[in-house]
């Protein structure tokens, strides 16, 4: 039988607020357990929550990114269940308005260029974006036998995003989560850190026969905050519904975990339905009001989202699709690419875009640097690849520049690549003239290599070109060389 797999993701994002959804604790991590958790978070007797303002500017942002509704009232409401690490023994959260409904996030499969495929574009729906609270943790490394119980986390605001069931493989499933990532990171709304759990996906997956129309009973694979985690979750999970199914099992509606270092999924509990948690309005809050004057507010400070800014790179600059996907990645990398066009000039944007995305890229993550920690800036790289593109420098001395760059040389001063070309004399030797002298000098000097390429030997005429760029200390014009130095030995 061929079998559809149908997904869905939940994901939750915690929000760029330096304080927490309800209370005035601090949001940083990395603190000692519970030094951040104040009687609001601890759920003292008394106490009262008080909404953070800066949460819900999050949350409008990115309604307006997706093309969602914000709504004009929404309503929080407390979602009943029992943890360790939930003081109040519910979660404040949003269930039948919530601040976000509808929207859309595309996807774009295939982008490989050097195989020449089209991209597959796709926009996967979005049902709800809804406000809530992060529970705590509970921690049991460190304890023998019992668990600690960290509540610093307690209270974090959280953006839970939820999409439709439009997902059917775990590649689609990745593409979403990563064009969320470089969403929510775009607007401001989250740090999007996957190692400190400030951007983790709940994946429900179900499987069905194909061209059947009802939906196959779903199971939810919780906290994955690891794209490759999420693909081997969903492929895993997948395969063992169709592998019960086929036997002559049933799938029965469950909570699981997916454990890397087996690269299985095992049940949690059995998944609970909105019924079982007794939502009802939270007394102590009341609605959110959002006006047209906030949301506009919110909508003129938004910057381009990266799908415009994707297509302008394409009609603009005339990039290929997978240079301006890759350069639209995140917008620290599409702004510095733009300052490098800036400063080279509009005809420079392939070059940059190749330096860019090839010698900067490779060299931040051979030293584990942020691009934001980049020793060369964005002018200074559009200073130097201007020099390649008028032919002052050739590719393999513009290394040499960029060598310098990074290591400091002319500070950070935006023309910083002309002072090192002048001060180095690395200026690339394009005088018709002098090209003619020096080739003259290397064939007179190699008179065996002259003889071989004349016999037919076309390796000889690669051994003539390494002894005049060495006579050149690589400084020669590369394509005028090649070419005098044909014309010289073909007479």
């Amino acid at each position: 039988m061929n079998w559809e797999i149908v997904i869905g993701l939940e994901t939750h994002a915690h929000l760029a607020t330096r304080s927490k959804i309800f209370s005035g604790s601090s949001t940083a991590f990395g603190a000692e357990p519970n030094a951040q958790a104040n009687a609001v978070d601890l759920a003292l007797p008394g106490v009262l929550p008080v909404l953070n303002r800066a949460a819900v500017e999050c949350a409008i942002r990115f309604g307006l990114a997706v093309e969602g509704r914000v709504a004009r009232k929404s309503v929080f409401a407390r979602k009943n269940y029992f943890y360790p690490d939930l003081p109040k023994a519910y979660q404040i959260s949003q269930y039948e308005l919530p601040v976000v409904v509808g929207g859309g996030v595309a996807i774009s499969l295939g982008k490989t260029e050097k195989a020449g495929e089209e991209a597959m574009e796709k926009t996967i729906r979005l049902t709800r974006a809804h406000l809530e609270e992060d529970a705590g943790k509970s921690l049991h490394e460190d304890f023998r036998g019992k668990s600690g119980i960290d509540l610093n986390r307690a209270g974090t605001p959280l953006l839970e995003i939820v999409s439709e069931p439009d997902m059917r493989s775990s590649a689609e499933a990745v593409a979403y989560a990563r064009a969320l990532h470089t969403l929510v990171r775009w607007i401001g709304v989250s740090d999007g850190n996957l190692q400190e759990g400030s951007f983790r996906c709940d994946a429900n997956v179900s499987v069905r026969p194909a061209g059947q129309r009802e939906f196959g009973t779903r199971r939810e694979i919780k906290n994955l905050n690891s794209f490759r985690f999420l693909q081997q979750a969903i492929d895993y999970e997948a395969q063992w519904q169709i592998a019960t199914l086929e036997d002559g099992g049933r799938i029965e509606q469950a909570t699981v975990l997916f454990d890397p270092g087996t690269g299985e999924t095992r049940a949690m509990r059995t998944k609970e339905d909105a019924h079982d948690y007794r939502y009802f309005p939270d007394p102590d809050l009341l609605p959110l009001i959002i006006d047209d004057e906030w949301i506009e507010r919110a909508r003129a400070a938004m910057p381009e989202l990266p799908e415009p800014r994707r297509r302008r790179f394409i009609d603009e600059y005339g990039l290929s699709a997978y240079d301006a996907a890759t350069l639209t990645s995140s917008l620290e990398v599409a702004d510095y690419f733009e300052a490098a066009v800036a400063a080279a000039g509009g005809s420079a944007a392939k070059p940059c875009a190749n330096w860019v995305m090839g010698d900067l890229a490779a060299r931040l993550n051979r030293e584990d640097r942020a691009l934001a920690e980049s020793p060369v800036s964005a002018a200074q790289l559009g200073g130097l690849v201007a020099r390649i593109v008028d032919g002052t420098l050739s590719n393999n001395i513009a290394k040499q520049v960029f060598e310098a760059l990074w290591n400091g040389e002319g500070g950070n001063h935006p023309k910083a690549a002309d002072e090192i070309i002048e001060k180095r004399g690395l200026k690339q030797i394009t005088d018709a003239g002098a090209i003619d002298a020096l080739l003259d000098q290397v064939l007179a000097a190699n008179p065996s290599m002259v003889a071989e390429f004349k016999a037919g030997r076309e390796k000889a005429f690669n051994a003539l070109v390494g002894q005049a760029m060495k006579a050149a200390r690589g400084k020669a014009n590369p394509q005028q060389l090649n070419a005098r130095l044909r014309e010289k030995l073909e007479r």
